[in-house]
């Protein structure tokens, strides 16, 4: 069953930037702004935006009063989180979300933001996994394929071979983000529910030992086995102690998963790398791990 996705964007319509976790600058918001509105689009700054509360953009409860009012108001279209770091999962319980489910609309981000994907995948609705205002002078194709989706065209990916790629077809909803965050929120009323979807995971800066602790978790706690696929996106500045591990982060997870029959695509260009593209999260998709490569259609 596909999910309900929010209504496309328009020229006119408003766009609310809120930061639910680290602090930021006008300085670095300024590119996404100029952007936003160079596609038309009204941009809305919430109260607390610029806040500052050690590293975070504002206390708890200002971070929260900036998402809910940006949840409740009928006149926003999009909400799109500053940057990430750490901060929406204190935050996230404390969140109203019974306007937004009567009346959805497009929450984009990544990293820290999968603490929203996830809670809000359990109420059948899709997000946008994407780059964010932090990142909008990185890489322009990131930003294009954000405003492709935002405003209904399609989305197709071919990606290289890996070798550690595993064969196969899948067309089932996408799920997933930041593996971090997806460990965290195990045992939560935002925990995804896995079973026959295509997960998507993505980290940056782990020791090789964790991420194998959290591949383990995922698998133990039945997140692993009964999927349509699995895709990985970027595993980036991957860490090592003194004594190696011994593998690498794909080595890693393709260890967790080598029981399983369902297609594997490694290096989806997705996650903390410059082009990162954009998912939509919970949107059913067609997942080709092909000899020569892989697509990825929308």
């Amino acid at each position: 069953m596909n999910l309900i996705h929010p209504p496309f964007l328009k020229k006119g319509d408003k766009i609310a930037i809120v930061a639910s976790a680290r602090k930021i600058s006008m300085q670095e918001l300024q590119p996404a702004i100029d952007i936003f509105k160079s596609w038309g689009l009204e941009v809305v700054l919430s109260k607390n935006l610029l806040g500052s509360d050690n590293q975070y953009s504002g206390t708890d409860a200002e971070r929260t009063e900036d998402l809910q009012e940006a949840f409740d108001d009928s006149v926003i279209k999009a909400i799109i989180s500053a940057r990430g770091g750490y901060g929406t999962i204190r935050i996230v319980d404390k969140i109203n979300f019974t306007k937004f489910r009567l009346q959805p609309k497009w929450i984009i981000g990544y990293s820290d933001i999968t603490v929203l994907h996830s809670h809000i995948h359990n109420f059948g609705i899709e997000t946008l996994h994407a780059t964010m205002p932090i990142n909008f002078s990185v890489n322009t194709e990131a930003v294009e394929t954000m405003r492709k989706t935002l405003f209904g065209e399609k989305l197709k990916y071919e990606i290289e071979k890996h070798s550690l790629n595993r064969e196969g077809f899948a067309e089932a909803q996408l799920v997933g983000g930041n593996l971090s965050l997806l460990y965290a929120l195990t045992g939560s009323n935002s925990s995804l529910h896995t079973k026959g979807k295509i997960l998507f995971i993505e980290d940056l800066d782990e020791y090789l030992y964790h991420l194998d602790r959290m591949m383990v978790s995922l698998k133990r706690s039945g997140k692993l086995s009964d999927l349509a696929g699995l895709v990985v996106g970027g595993m980036t500045d991957m860490k090592d102690n003194q004594i190696p591990f011994g593998k690498t982060a794909e080595e890693i997870i393709m260890d967790a998963v080598k029981e399983y029959n369902y297609p594997v695509c490694f290096n989806f260009p997705a996650g903390h790398i410059d082009k990162n593209l954009a998912v939509v999260l919970g949107r059913t998709i067609r997942l080709i791990v092909g000899e020569k490569d892989t697509t990825v259609s929308f």
